[in-house]
């Protein structure tokens, strides 16, 4: 089978969608099967072209067995609505047209929440006459407005009928929550043409591990407790959480340092409220390789996991839950819903309410002070990660392609 993936993000990238798609895709092209993927130079969060890559119309490389096509973009940091938009609807055309290029796929793939991605999916599907399956990351556009990027207006009415139009042709549905089914459901599409396939982890990759020693003594963590937080810095999370615990930790407890590593829309925000804070217990640290990410994650002695508090993020499982399973590191997870349930029902830490920072200091500091409850959670992270095994999960994904093809 010959399967072609849109997507908008993909490795040297290091996001969600990225590992997602390149890690699914590695284990097809183990399977015996033929990857094309159709994406834009890696650029994301800075918006800033990597180095070894041109925005250009067109270059192609082989990535694991994968034969990767990249279109030229219009690119921006991840900050700015409007910005944003002309970024994912530039992709749209040159994706369209490198489709031409490609010789006989079964079946197209496009993956959200970069919406007009999924669009060009759409596009391809009609002129091959090929199925077209919808990855469904995101209820896009419904989450610009949760985040308050942009209110009810006519272009999110025409965006909404367009959503749902492709959810209505679509072959198959592929989400990443149960939650995000049920919504679907609930606004009229076919239940039976919709499956769910969690995120997950590569657990080959991520590896439970000793602290980096070079990198404990680079930050001055030598026996510090340390609070993390991996991800995007965006408008979706809300990190002046952390910033205040990390304030109330300052003032009682000399040692517990919090770290903070990724990039996003109000990353620069978050540092020069830190420094107007006066907070010395917490460190910024930019976005690094694919292969550096576990060896940050070694540094952490508890993972923060935080959304802002709307309705909305209660259908999301933020990805990163599943590193920390494969870490065996224990999480304080500040988000409510479906995510929740997986922390609670698997044991993997303590959940708490979004925004409140005076639980989030009291949960951390009964973590670093119970260490048979803290090695407890650790153990059952453990566990938990192996029925998250993305090989696994991949084996599933592919089951639903070959009977659609």
């Amino acid at each position: 089978m010959h399967i072609l993936f849109l997507t908008d993000n993909f490795p040297p990238e290091v996001n969600a969608p990225a590992s997602r798609t390149f890690e699914h895709c590695k284990e097809w092209v183990k399977a015996g099967h033929q990857v094309t993927i159709i994406t834009c130079a890696p650029n994301f969060p800075a918006g800033k072209v990597f180095n070894g890559y041109k925005n250009k119309l067109w270059q192609t490389e082989e990535i694991e067995g994968m034969r990767v096509i990249r279109v030229w973009s219009y690119i921006t940091a991840n900050a700015g609505f409007i910005k944003r938009i002309l970024d994912y609807i530039s992709f749209m055309p040159p994706a369209v047209m490198a489709s031409f290029f490609v010789k006989k796929p079964d079946l197209v793939i496009g993956t959200s929440p970069q919406f007009f991605t999924v669009c060009a999916a759409y596009l391809v599907s009609v002129f091959k006459r090929i199925p077209f399956v919808f990855e469904l990351r995101d209820i896009w556009p419904e989450s610009i407005k949760a985040v308050g990027a942009m209110n009810d207006s006519i272009i999110i009415s025409v965006l909404e009928k367009i959503e749902l139009f492709l959810y209505r042709k679509a072959n198959i549905i592929v989400s990443v929550t149960h939650a995000f089914k049920k919504t679907l459901i609930r606004r009229g599409i076919d239940g039976d043409k919709i499956h769910v396939i969690t995120n997950g982890v590569d657990i080959s990759r991520f590896i439970k591990a000793d602290k980096d020693s070079e990198l404990v003594e680079k930050y001055g963590l030598q026996g510090k407790f340390v609070a993390g937080y991996v991800g995007t810095h965006g408008m979706a999370h809300n990190l002046e959480t952390i910033l205040d615990a990390a304030l109330i930790a300052q003032e009682k407890n000399d040692d517990i340092r919090f770290l903070l590593l990724g990039n996003g829309a109000r990353k620069q925000e978050l540092v020069e409220l830190s420094k107007q804070m006066g907070l010395k217990n917490l460190i910024f640290v930019d976005s690094v390789g694919k292969d550096d990410v576990p060896r940050f994650w070694s540094l952490l002695d508890v993972s923060i996991i935080h959304l802002k508090k709307i309705e909305l993020f209660t259908s999301v499982i933020p990805s990163k839950l599943f590193e920390c399973m494969a870490m065996g590191i224990p999480v304080l997870h500040g988000v409510q819903g479906e995510s929740a349930e997986i922390v609670e029902s698997n044991q993997l830490g303590y959940t708490f309410e979004p925004e409140n920072e005076q639980q989030l200091y009291q949960l951390l500091v009964e973590l670093k002070d119970d260490r048979s409850e803290y090695q407890g959670f650790q153990k059952a992270a453990l566990k938990a990660a192996k029925k998250y095994d993305r090989s696994v999960l991949a084996g599933r994904f592919l089951q639903l392609l070959e009977a659609v093809k």
